[in-house]
């Protein structure tokens, strides 16, 4: 059953992307939705911060808690358009304008976006966190996503071409244009970089592909690490991977090439109650969809108070092609680049008619993976070869064994059992070097 809801969830994204309303109308129908809803059920709502916090951009939600706030506009060599997020010092601590910081770079992961890393709060979101510890902290967003829908030439609503593009592209266009102008802007010669999962991912692609950038990284956390997928745990994701080049392909043919657009997964019961907003018969149901698949059975460390918010910033959208991308590499248990559907065409694309592996050896960036036994995305054997395989690399487990893939971004352990130990190894680098 849970891999037919799977399945259902993603078609049901596919069809409502090709009719999904224009990125500049998205922000008001949803917080139309939601200031509709919260009259209808204002017992969800009685903490006014949840109403407001599902509602305001990444940009207004950090100048609500009184942070300072830019907006930053990146292109890259392939003409998208990426927005990204600064919080250039803090609130309370650190907070002179003025003082030249040392640089952190932080990465979401599918279908997110820079949201992941504010919404739970000063205490409790990373970027917070860093910024009151002295760090200037800059938020990136992959192309395709609610905040990077942008392209020189094509229409995102309208050009399939926009949304041709997997975490190859992210990683080799995306993160360098973005590192490539965050150190420009900044003046500095190389950053500190946190990812998370598809941030990961795309990491390795770059330092993989051009390895001149490990010399742009002072050092890299990398939290639920997905690139080596031969022992992936989730047999329930592993049968939708079998599907998942042909309907990409599908999509293709008949122009959908997103998919988790906002907006476009949660939807109404026969009541008029809202999917996995409500506190009524639907919130456990959603509580356990939310950790699964994409991470295991813990809810405790779930933080059911906040749904309503995660909700209002994700999914953020993607393309087709992501997904696909990752099921070949659970299909082929390799890490490799897209696998065209014929050998000319991965002839045309990379000259030769074998798909070429991404060559983790070439990473020699000082790398620390951060991961959880009950992943349901990243095992822990996959995750050690990945270290393994690295020049400098280094896993660490989170001694919390009920830890999950989303709980690195919205658990409310998260600061005590990964934050505070990606803190000290960056807080180590500045100290020696």
């Amino acid at each position: 059953m849970r891999n037919s809801i799977a399945i259902a969830i993603t078609i049901f994204a596919m069809v409502r992307a090709e009719g999904s309303p224009p990125a500049q109308n998205r922000s008001s129908s949803r917080a139309d939705w939601v200031r509709t809803h919260r009259l209808q059920h204002p017992d969800v709502y009685s903490d006014e911060n949840v109403y407001e916090d599902a509602t305001l951009s990444v940009p207004d939600l950090i100048r609500k808690y009184g942070y300072p706030s830019e907006i930053h506009h990146v292109t890259t060599r392939d003409n998208y358009i990426l927005e990204m997020h600064r919080i250039p010092h803090g609130r309370d601590n650190n907070d002179d304008p003025n003082a030249l910081r040392p640089v952190v770079f932080i990465m979401h992961g599918l279908i997110s976006s820079s949201a992941d890393f504010i919404i739970m709060g000063p205490e409790r979101s990373i970027g917070y966190i860093l910024a009151e510890k002295g760090y200037d902290v800059w938020l990136g967003n992959a192309r395709g996503n609610y905040y990077s829908r942008a392209h020189t030439r094509y229409d995102p609503n309208r050009s399939s071409k926009f949304w041709n593009f997997s975490w190859d592209e992210i990683g080799n266009h995306d993160i360098s244009a973005m590192v490539d102008y965050v150190l420009a802007t900044t003046g500095q010669l190389a950053l500190h970089y946190i990812g998370h999962s598809q941030g990961t991912t795309s990491f390795l692609v770059l330092t993989s592909l051009r390895p001149k950038y490990n010399d742009k990284f002072k050092s890299v956390h990398l939290m639920a690490p997905v690139a080596y997928m031969e022992n992936f745990p989730s047999e329930e994701l592993a049968n939708y991977a079998r599907l998942s080049t042909t309907i990409a392909n599908i999509g293709k043919f008949v122009g959908v090439g997103e998919t988790f657009a906002k907006e476009t997964v949660f939807t109404f019961n026969d009541k008029g109650e809202i999917l996995c907003i409500d506190d009524n018969s639907f919130i456990n149901f959603c509580r356990w969809l939310i950790p699964e698949p994409f991470s295991a059975k813990n809810l405790a460390e779930f933080p059911i108070e906040m749904l309503p918010v995660i909700l209002g910033h994700t999914p953020a959208g993607s393309a087709l092609k992501q997904f696909a991308h990752y099921g070949q590499i659970i299909n082929s248990k390799t890490f490799r680049r897209w696998s065209y559907t014929t050998r000319l065409q991965n002839l045309l694309a990379y000259g030769s008619f074998r798909t070429p592996f991404y060559n983790v050896n070439n990473v020699r960036a000082d790398v620390t993976l951060y991961y959880s036994v009950t992943d349901s995305v990243a095992s822990e054997q996959d995750v050690l070869a990945l270290a393994a395989s690295l020049q400098k690399g280094k896993a660490r487990r989170v001694q919390f064994d009920n830890f999950t893939h989303f709980d690195f971004a919205w658990g409310v352990r998260a600061k005590k059992l990964v934050y505070d130990y990606i803190l000290d190894g960056i807080s180590e680098y500045e100290r020696t070097k």
